[in-house]
């Protein structure tokens, strides 16, 4: 539905494994690497466990398709073969015909099939998946047929793919024969929020877009808690989150979006999630209380106290110090004030501030007269940028004083404001940035071009945007009137609140 409106081939996300949607980070692709050589050069039984929706299944396809070509791979998916089942699922795979026989002689005769295959040059792998719910008997037989070998090799690898719960089976006592016999193990983690960044941006990818980001930061944040960084959770969000950006007109998947998916997911730890950050923004709340108590008994003045104790009147409330140059509030590292909002399902996005900070944002100072407000021209370069970054450093007092002016500008501008974007790139060429702007300032109103960064992905980029409209369609209309030559470069319309 919305491949086209993003630039699309294909679902990004879709759950059925897809090796062309094989995402080698988070030791994924080092764990394939290993398992191609372990197969390869070892004797005994490996072993791969992962919570459920992990990526199993898409790391055994990866691994059947990564092997040479003298090796013959066969995938057993059915956990509830009994023993003598799982030797015929072994014969019919291998194209051998078992007559009925008692056990002793059907393992003769797949032997006897397999020293064959040995002679032939071929190397026969059998890869089990969904093992934990093997019956006991079945998970014996597996240590029988690793046990057929000639002189020097195996005659069959076995590779078992479970939950954590093969971990347990094989710690039972009368699994240690079993036990014995896996010489490799591996574990799947789940993803942290940076691997969920890579991974998002990465499915995009490969199935076709090629735009800047489309997620941003606050809604990886949310999409890593609601998912708990496992793959399959990360694909049905992500799937719902671009279908509601796409109901909403927006180019830019945010937090809002991400939280529509969770709603409209049943995923438990969500929930669980949601539960943990109430309890800490009520903790919060009651240290914010608690320190303003005792900031007004420890420096308010004794005299005034005094009058006002005798006079009947509340003492003002006093207004919170400003944090210590050392830790910046969150006003100063985003340049946005501090705000906790809620989300649906109870989830908050909100830093964990110092009780003092809680106290200083529900006690805000006087607001200056605009009379002896500060004149920018009068600020540094940095004035009103959070945190600006050392490797922007290249690019020169005009282009940070750009910047920051831009930043000023988003600060006062309403997060409903609707903006054009130009272009976005990585910050490492100055030189290519100026030459942009130069450019593209002489085809539109210099004056309207505006910076912003982005760090969604873990890498800064920095964004140009353009414009000042109250509504969407007045951003379209205005994108339509720009030369042919600036909207060929993937201008777009979107709302200044989901930059991040």
């Amino acid at each position: 539905m919305y491949f086209e409106y993003f630039g699309l081939n294909e679902a990004p996300f879709r759950i059925t494994p897809h090796t062309d949607f094989f995402f080698a980070g988070a030791n994924r692709g080092a764990t394939l690497e290993a398992l191609v050589y372990a197969i390869l050069h070892d004797q005994g039984i490996v072993r791969v466990t992962g919570e459920v929706g992990s990526g199993k299944t898409m790391l055994c396809r990866m691994l059947a398709q990564s092997l040479p070509g003298h090796v013959d791979t066969i995938y057993l998916a059915n956990p509830l073969l009994t023993r003598d089942e799982i030797v015929h699922a072994l014969a019919d795979e291998l194209q051998l015909k078992l007559d009925a026989q008692h056990p002793g002689a059907l393992l003769g005769a797949l032997q006897a099939h397999l020293i064959e295959r040995h002679a032939a040059g071929r190397h026969v792998v059998a890869l089990i998946d969904e093992a934990h719910a093997m019956p006991p008997e079945t998970l014996e037989q597996i240590r029988l047929l690793s046990n057929l070998e000639t002189s020097r090799d195996k005659l069959l690898q076995i590779v078992l793919f479970g939950q954590p719960e093969l971990d347990q089976m094989l710690a039972r006592p009368d699994m240690r024969q079993l036990r014995d016999r896996i010489t490799h193990s591996f574990r799947l983690e789940p993803l942290v929020r940076s691997d969920v960044a890579e991974y998002v941006d990465f499915r995009m990818r490969a199935a076709g877009y090629r735009g800047p980001t489309v997620f941003s930061s606050s809604a990886i944040r949310l999409l890593a808690r609601a998912s708990q960084g496992l793959t399959r959770r990360i694909n049905i969000l992500a799937d719902k989150a671009l279908l509601a950006a796409y109901a909403a007109n927006s180019h830019h998947v945010g937090r809002p979006h991400v939280a529509a998916a969770v709603r409209d997911t049943d995923t438990p730890s969500a929930a669980r999630t949601g539960r943990q950050w109430a309890l800490a923004i009520a903790i919060l709340l009651v240290c914010a209380t608690g320190a303003a108590y005792w900031w007004r008994a420890t420096h308010q003045d004794p005299q005034a106290a005094r009058s006002d104790t005798v006079l009947g009147s509340a003492a003002p409330t006093p207004v919170a110090p400003a944090p210590a140059p050392h830790a910046p509030t969150e006003q100063a590292q985003t340049g946005k004030p501090t705000q906790l909002a809620a989300a649906p399902g109870g989830l908050v996005d909100m830093p964990l501030a110092p009780a003092r900070e809680l106290a200083a944002a529900t006690n805000p100072a006087p607001t200056v007269p605009a009379a002896e407000a500060v004149v920018d021209s009068a600020l540094p370069a940095t004035a009103g940028l959070p945190d600006l970054d050392p490797a922007l450093a290249k690019f020169g007092d005009d282009f940070a004083r750009r910047l920051a002016a831009s930043e000023r500008w988003r600060r006062e501008a309403a997060q409903q404001t609707w903006v054009i974007q130009l272009a976005t790139a990585e910050a490492r060429d100055p030189a290519s940035l100026r030459k942009y702007l130069a450019r593209t300032g002489q085809q539109v109103d210099n004056s309207k071009l505006r910076l912003f960064l982005d760090r969604s992905n873990q890498r800064m980029r920095i964004g140009v945007i353009y414009g000042e409209y109250s509504s969407a369609s007045e951003a379209r209309d205005a994108l339509r009137t720009l030369p042919q030559s600036v909207r060929n470069q993937g201008a777009y319309a979107r709302q200044l609140a989901s930059l991040g």
